[in-house]
């Protein structure tokens, strides 16, 4: 039998001790016994999953060795659990456990007793590490600069200085840039799909430049990824009605700079579509397609995916705008055997019986509903000579006014969260200042503020050029369409219907 000489590093730093010197160390505690030497170079302390450490641990089980060492506890695990389980390995084959830095003898109570408050603490540093290492880094990332990965197509990594700190920057690429340009401006429109695009690249020649192959999925890829957006007021409001976390304010997204997106630590879901808690951050480099053509394209990836897997865009072409004025979750569509046979129900209250939500009030008929919105939108939309979509990007102007009603909007939300027991004069003051803010938003809302993209609206309206007369003849799509042009949401509390326009 032989003792085994076992040494970990995770990293290869300077203020960290060498493989060599671990060894030398492990020698010196041998007194010149037979033994042999096992090395992990690159493996973390976390769990045991490691070759030569589970070579060891085998040659244990077939009790060739007699004792193990090592230059420090934690060279072995930092787990509690791995450690009592490695601890109950070598008591069952009778092998003797040796630190060179930290003098056990595992044969007494109290020798096992600091072993055990050892790898406590070792456990603990691990833990330490691992917070201070995210922590730097959702610090970094709030603050737009670089943090590795692959770099997207249609740009290179160049070296920048942001906040006296040196990091990365995406430059375009030229020639990978205008491929990027003409995905987006040909799925912008409805009449193309990701296979129309294939086939066109393909009977083009347009071959993608770094040696891989289009595909649906790599198409998708890029036409769901902010970093090529020029950020302005339209994807702010995209993000923060989805439940994102916009880390800087509104006044920033000037439509110029692209976006970086991150899991936030409130984000559960792993799912490209679902931006609740994600992070939103404005990137250093300018984006390459305009917020209409981004947006027209990432709100048709959206109901692509909401048709296919959920159905919910057959429902009703009002599914996804019908909030509750209770608790601000979205009112579904349940279908029965009855005369009305739709019905939408707060999702929240559905979901558990023991949920806070009450519902909205009542009962809630979806076929009511629609006519009751349809003729809403149809006295909006006589003030409308046509609802043809801008031709051009927002202009600085208009996007200001767009930055100024979310604002508005953001202020207005505070005042009324702060209602709730206040004092009668503070209860003044945030009434005269929520009639201000009203009276500021129509105003804004009264002037020319271009109307955000989205899917399919560029075809639908150059066909409606009589808005009012046309859109009882509206199709389903068309409906859809028009309505998230028009409405932001509506919501529904104690028979009462809100409804909160775009323009």
């Amino acid at each position: 039998m032989y003792d085994a000489l076992y040494a970990r590093q995770s990293v290869d730093r300077s203020d960290s001790i060498s493989i060599e010197s671990q060894l030398e160390f492990c020698r010196f505690e041998a007194r010149g016994h037979p033994c042999k030497e096992y090395v992990d170079r690159g493996y973390s302390g976390k769990n045991t999953h490691r070759p030569a450490f589970e070579d060891m641990l085998a040659e244990i089980r077939q009790e060739k060795i007699a004792r193990v060492i090592v230059y420090k506890l934690d060279r072995i695990s930092r787990s509690i659990l791995d450690f009592a389980n490695m601890m109950e390995l070598f008591e069952k084959y009778g092998v003797e456990f040796v630190s060179s830095t930290e003098r056990f003898d595992t044969s007494t109570p109290i020798g096992r007793a600091m072993l055990n408050i050892c790898i406590v603490f070792a456990q603990l540093e691990r833990e330490t590490i691992q917070k201070r290492v995210a922590d730097a880094y959702r610090s970094r990332s709030k603050r737009g600069f670089y943090m590795g990965g692959r770099v997207p197509y249609g740009f290179s990594r160049t070296e920048t200085t942001l906040d006296g700190v040196r990091t990365s920057m995406y430059t375009p690429i030229p020639e990978e840039a205008r491929q990027i340009r003409l995905i987006y401006s040909l799925y912008s429109h409805p009449e193309n799909s990701l296979g129309d695009i294939l086939r066109r690249f393909k009977e083009q020649d347009v071959r993608h430049l770094r040696g891989g192959l289009w595909s649906t999925a790599r198409l998708s890829e890029i036409l769901c990824n902010p970093v090529y957006v020029r950020a302005d007021a339209d994807v702010y409001d995209f993000f923060k009605s989805r439940g994102a976390v916009l880390i800087d304010p509104v006044s920033d997204f000037t439509g110029e700079r692209a976006c970086y997106l991150y899991r936030g630590p409130d984000s559960a879901s792993r799912r490209q579509n679902d931006l609740n808690g994600r992070e939103v951050v404005l990137a250093p480099h300018a984006g390459l397609v305009s917020s209409q053509d981004w947006l027209a394209c990432r709100l048709r990836c959206l109901t692509n995916r909401q048709s296919v897997r959920t159905g919910k865009a057959r429902n009703s072409w009002l599914s996804g705008k019908i909030k509750c004025g209770k608790c601000g979750h979205a009112l579904t569509i349940v279908k029965s055997n009855t005369k009305w046979q739709r019905y939408f129900v707060c999702a929240a209250a559905s979901a558990s019986k023991k949920s806070a939500c009450p519902g909205t009030g009542g009962t809630v008929y979806a076929d009511l509903l629609e006519r009751y919105i349809s003729d809403r939108i149809e006295e909006r939309l006589r003030g409308f000579p046509s609802l043809s979509p801008p031709k051009s990007p927002a202009d600085t102007e208009t996007n200001q006014n767009k930055i100024r009603l979310i604002q508005i909007e953001e202020e207005m939300a505070d005042c009324f969260a702060r209602t709730a027991g206040a004092s009668p004069p503070l209860l003044a003051y945030i009434n005269d200042r929520i009639e201000a803010l009203d009276a500021e938003r129509t105003r804004l809302q009264t002037e020319k503020v271009a109307p955000p993209p989205d899917t399919q609206s560029a075809d639908i309206s150059d066909r409606i050029a009589e808005p009012a007369e046309q859109w009882r003849k509206a199709s389903f799509e068309e409906k859809r369409a028009v309505a998230d042009i028009l409405i932001r949401r509506v919501t529904i509390a104690d028979n009462r219907i809100d409804i909160f326009w775009r323009i």
